[in-house]
This record gives C-alpha cells, structure tokens and sequence, in this order.
C-alpha cells in the first residue's frame, strides 16, 4: 500500500476543498429526496457540486453495437499518436446517473498519456432498467472489443478495463463474467479501479459513515441500491453477480486499486484489494489521505496525482502485454 501524495501544502489544499464542499452540499436538499432525472440534469448543467461537463466532439468518434437488449451507444476517444490498444471504461454514477460524455477531458487525458483508445460504454440506468441491465450492457460491450472491436477500432489487439465508483463495480462484473461466462481470461491486461463499489450489502466502512454526506453518505448509497435492486435484500445482493467481493477472483489481471480516506466505500477498496491479491493477481493499493469521493472529477493536486499513477500503472501493463 501507499499513499499517492502526503504534501502537507497537499494535503491543506484537500482538507480545505472537503470543508467546502461539506458546507455547500448541507445547503441544499439530499440528494437522496430528489427526483433522478432532476439530479442528472442538474450534473448535465452542471449545476450541481461537480463541475460543468466539457465536452470534446473534435476528439470523439460514436459507435453504436449491437446487445441483447438493444444497441449499445460507445464513445471513442482516440490517442493523438498511434494507439497501442483499447481501454474500456465504464462511468460511475451509483447506477442511475452519469454517462459515458461526461468526462471527456480526463479520458482524453488517459487516451494521450497511455496510447489506449479509450471506449466509454453508455450503459443503460436505473431504475428504468435496474438489474441486471447495465452488467448486461457492459459484458456485450466488452464481447464486442474482443471479437470486432480492435479490428474496427484499428488498434492492437491489447486490452485494459476500469471505471469510478458503479464503473468499477461493474468492470469488475465484466472481467468476472467473461471468464465464468465465456471462458475468457487474459485477455485484459489491466484493471483500473478508482473508488469502486464490490459489497452492495455495505462494508463496515459504508454501514458506519451515517448521513454526513461528503458526495456519499449511507442514506444516498442505500438509495442507489434501491434503484439498481429493487426489494433485494442484504443476502441476496451478496450474489458473487452482483457483489464482486464475493466472488472466486482467480484469474484475475494486474489492478490498481484507488481510494480516498473520507470515502465511505474505504472499505470496499481495501478488503476487494487484499481478496484479488490473495487469488493470485498482482494489484497495487493508492491510498489518497483526505481525499473524498469522486475526489477524481475535482481539479485538486491530489487528483492530478492520482492520476499520473493511474497512467503509469496502465502503461507499465500495457507494455507487459
């Protein structure tokens, strides 16, 4: 384990942000109360406590794929220099919001620092379409890379996974569901977790942190549980499908695992951390001191940090591959 930046001007510049954000988010309503498709218009406007979108059109190519349910919208942002294969990323959002044009200038970022193409997936939300819709969505999305997308794309044939948040849930369902699924392992060199979600019957970290809502709380999470499963209950949603701490992690790639120490989904990072590794996989642990959720869309030193090691760790793979 280590903590990316322990710079105490660093880490006053975190403490400081937090105490910001922890004063406007109390002002307003809980997130929680409100409807969905006012929250996602809100961070589409960029209204809410994340900043406004920016959008890259001149960097993006759209597909569209075919799923089992439907066609699957894919937004490609290509390196500025030849690319040396394809990374698969998969938005966070608790499920039900966030969306795969939201954050163009960090995976165009990923895109020039690694030379992956990166293939956003704009899988389908809850609760209009709760479980198991966006694993769904997710698994065909990553089929498609591995039997036509390199070739349309015109990248080699190397391959990383991540996402934030939901996304890493659900890059973890992915890698999962194609070894138990499909029989396909290594053929992805890399996982990215950034502050991903595995037990959705809630860690101690989760069930402890309250209603302080620092971006997350206990009471926001547990909404969004409600609207990606719908009257589960907590054994249930221990299914290895649905909760990846659960599940046999053997054949696992190489994954950096990042999370912030004001995060109430701590916990979920350092248990589904210490259960790859022991399954075989070699993994790397980033510990932000003071850093919150979502710390990853905040233009912060810590941020910029973060992901510096997110691109070395994906280059070094890639090279490996």
């Amino acid at each position: 384990m280590s903590a990316v930046v322990e710079d105490e001007g660093v880490l006053a510049e975190t403490r400081a942000f937090n105490a910001e954000l922890e004063r406007t988010i109390a002002e307003g309503p809980p997130m929680e109360t409100l409807p969905v498709e006012a929250v996602r218009q809100a961070r589409r406007e960029g209204i809410d406590i994340f900043p406004a979108a920016q959008y890259l059109p001149e960097r993006v190519r759209e597909l569209s794929i075919p799923g089992r349910s439907g066609d699957i919208p894919l937004r490609v942002i290509a390196p500025e220099r030849d690319a040396v294969g394809a990374y698969v990323h998969i938005h966070g959002g608790g499920w039900a919001l966030g969306a795969a044009d939201l954050q163009d200038p960090i995976l165009a970022e990923l895109a020039d620092a690694t030379g992956l193409s990166v293939v956003s997936v704009e899988y389908r939300l809850a609760p209009e379409h709760p479980y198991p819709a966006g694993p769904d969505d997710c698994e065909d999305a990553a089929l498609w890379l591995l039997r036509d997308g390199f070739s349309e794309l015109g990248v080699p044939q190397v391959a990383a996974i991540g996402g934030d948040s939901a996304g890493g849930h659900l890059s973890a369902l992915t890698l999962l569901r194609l070894r138990d699924r499909h029989g396909i392992t290594g053929a992805f060199a890399a996982a990215n977790f950034i502050y991903g979600v595995f037990d959705l019957a809630q860690t101690p970290s989760l069930r402890n942190w309250g209603e302080r809502a620092l971006v997350l709380s206990t009471p926001i999470m547990e909404h969004f549980f409600a609207m990606f499963l719908p009257g589960m209950d907590d054994e249930a949603k221990r299914d290895p499908d649905i909760s990846p701490l659960y599940a046999d992690l053997r054949d696992m790639p190489p994954a950096l695992f990042s999370v912030g120490t004001q995060d109430p989904l701590l916990d979920d990072t350092l248990f589904m951390e210490a259960r790859w590794r022991a399954a075989g996989a070699a993994t790397e642990l980033a510990v932000l001191p003071e850093a919150v959720h979502a710390y990853n869309m905040f233009p912060l030193r810590i941020t910029a940090a973060s992901r510096e090691r997110q691109h070395a760790f994906l280059r070094e793979a890639i090279s490996r591959a």
